[in-house]
């Protein structure tokens, strides 16, 4: 049996050393054959210096270094799919919370005949606000999708095989990975861990990035259109209901009832908003159709390092 194993790295200098020795060191006890493929998304920060001292040392160490960052989506997702001659792939994160401990369980259950085997938090370092933010989140993609991805997985795990080979076929220029691999059908075996709070750099992440990336599994991965068009009945409803209400008022007590501006406004900024609020789901789609169409390479490759 064959292994690959991906690290995708951003301005990551204090983690990569780490990472690397780790992985080999368990890799070692477990005397089975891999690889160690870390794609860069063009750090400046010294990252590339030690990927390649590293590299000139362990030919079993490979260095993709990418044009330009191309996102915290999109490279590790290409990386996932390179050609590989490995029975199964391994991707962890180089911020050192995914841990590394866990790859012989990743593999045992892999012999197992799982498929796909992945980390799930069970136990985030996440402030409150974030944590809150997040079950709502997935509360709501589970609600309202036929999928139903799991919680706290971002796809860090085990793959096989047979399941690259697939998602190979499939062209997607905006990868969400996390909610890819539900729609497959695969059985898949989740290993519950506790986060720890990140040793060394910075997070990547930020609100932004998490309300882009949430956007877009919601717009992916949920039935929104429908969504969208059932609260718009709703709220559409309850207008006009008020609407009447005011007209009977305003025939019935025509001399003491006084209509007054303040509903007129509020009813008008109410409508507004939630037109503003679909336009921008829409445009999210739109946006998706257009990024479809350009078929542009989800990563352009700067150099290659003991491939």
């Amino acid at each position: 049996m064959k292994i690959r194993i991906i690290t995708p790295t951003f301005n990551e200098k204090e983690n990569i050393l780490i990472i690397y020795e780790s992985i080999k060191k368990v890799m070692a006890n477990l005397n089975i054959e891999y690889d160690h493929v870390v794609i860069d998304n063009n750090s400046h920060d010294g990252t590339y210096e030690i990927l390649k001292n590293i590299a000139s040392i362990d030919k079993s160490f490979k260095v993709i270094i990418n044009q330009k960052n191309f996102g915290h989506a999109k490279s590790p997702y290409y990386a996932l799919l390179l050609d590989s001659k490995a029975d199964a792939t391994i991707m962890l994160m180089a911020d050192l919370q995914d841990p590394i401990e866990k790859i012989p369980e990743l593999i045992k259950h892999y012999e197992y005949g799982n498929q796909i085997v992945l980390l799930q938090r069970n136990k985030s370092s996440n402030n409150f606000i974030t944590r809150k933010l997040k079950e709502i989140y997935y509360f709501l993609i589970n609600k309202f999708s036929e999928d139903k991805p799991k919680k706290n997985i971002i796809g860090s795990g085990l793959y096989s095989k047979d399941v690259l080979d697939i998602l190979r076929k499939i062209y997607d220029p905006n990868p969400y990975l996390r909610g890819q691999i539900f729609e497959l059908g695969f059985k898949i075996k989740t290993i519950s861990f506790d986060q720890q709070k990140r040793v060394h750099g910075h997070s990547k992440n930020n609100l932004y990035t998490l309300i882009d990336f949430a956007l877009i599994g919601m717009v992916k991965h949920t039935k929104l259109f429908r969504i969208l068009t059932f609260f718009g009945l709703i709220f559409s409803t309850f207008s006009m209901l008020i609407a009447l209400t005011f007209f009977i008022l305003k025939i019935i007590f025509w001399n003491y009832f006084s209509l007054g501006i303040a509903p007129i406004v509020i009813g008008l900024f109410f409508l507004s908003s939630i037109q503003i609020f679909f336009l921008g789901i829409l445009g999210e789609y739109l946006g998706l159709v257009l990024e479809y169409n350009k078929k542009l390479p989800l990563v352009i490759e700067k150099e290659r390092i003991n491939f």
